[in-house]
């Protein structure tokens, strides 16, 4: 993470929030001052992560980001779990869950598509 931080201080030096961040990270903890004084940076473009949800818990996810061509500080980031898996229960859940609430008075036979989670 201290590399993606390095990443995103590059992209503005200027910005202030992420200086303050920096500054208060590295007085506070040596950990982080000394990962951020070996100039690591880092882009993951896949990978896996933990997500602690408040409504259906922990999930393995992974996940693949797409940089978007004209613009190269923008990207799409998509995450999916393994089927039959918690996680990919987890999601489903959540899919539904948000489906009621876009369309809470909808059925199918108001011919509202609900479209689930697509997983690997």
């Amino acid at each position: 993470m201290v590399a993606v931080l390095r990443a995103t201080a590059g992209r503005d030096p200027l910005d202030r929030q992420v200086t303050e961040l920096i500054g208060e990270l590295s007085t506070r903890s040596t950990d982080f001052s000394t990962r951020w004084a070996k100039h690591n940076v880092c882009r993951h473009s896949r990978g896996r992560k933990t997500v602690n949800h408040p409504a259906v818990g922990t999930m393995d996810l992974a996940y693949d980001d797409f940089a978007l061509p004209g613009a190269p500080h923008v990207s799409i980031t998509t995450y999916a779990a393994d089927p039959g898996t918690p996680s990919a229960d987890a999601l489903t859940l959540l899919a539904a869950w948000a489906d009621t609430r876009q369309h809470p008075h909808a059925s199918a036979a108001d011919g509202v598509r609900r479209v689930g989670p697509r997983h690997r």
